[in-house]
């Protein structure tokens, strides 16, 4: 299956979408300049495509009780292809890791924790160690406060130049 081809007014709706996912189909329409029954068959279209994935709720966690966010690079002792599939099967099954990134530069992965503290923090990571995934070493970063998380992507200026 070819994706089809985003237009100006595809990507406004990708936009909207991503600020607001419940937002009824006609007042999505009436955002993007469409009529109704065009603007949910595009909607469908971008569905079937997977440019949309889902749909879900943003949770304020901090609602729920104290949580910390931890940063953790890891660098791996061995880097076989066998080596990278068996840790990223490993930390996918970690509830408390909410990211998990392979990146370039000094280390191997950037982890994104979530937990009740310090404490569950350094349990987590202690089980992960035992596991024997091939980690090496870990450096942890708690965040103390962030400014602004943004939740959307910039569609507009990231797909300018191919348009």
């Amino acid at each position: 299956m070819s994706l089809p081809k985003l237009d100006r007014i595809d990507l406004k709706i990708l936009s909207e979408l991503q600020k607001n996912g419940r937002i009824t189909n006609v007042d999505l329409a009436e955002k993007v300049g469409l009529s109704p029954s065009p603007c949910l068959m595009r909607v469908r279209r971008l569905e079937e495509a997977m440019y949309i994935s889902g749909y879900g709720a943003e949770i304020d966690i901090s609602k729920l009780g104290e949580v910390i966010s931890v940063f953790a690079e890891v660098t791996l002792a061995d880097h076989g292809h066998g080596d990278f599939s068996r840790f990223e099967a490993a930390v996918r099954d970690i509830d408390e890791v909410i990211e998990c990134h392979l990146v370039s530069g000094g280390y191997d992965y950037l982890l994104k924790f979530i937990t009740r503290g310090i404490a569950h923090y350094q349990e987590t990571m202690e089980a992960l160690l035992q596991r024997n995934i091939g980690i090496e070493k870990y450096f942890s970063y708690v965040v103390i406060k962030s400014p602004f998380i943004k939740r959307h992507y910039p569609l507009a200026s990231l797909l300018e130049r191919a348009q």
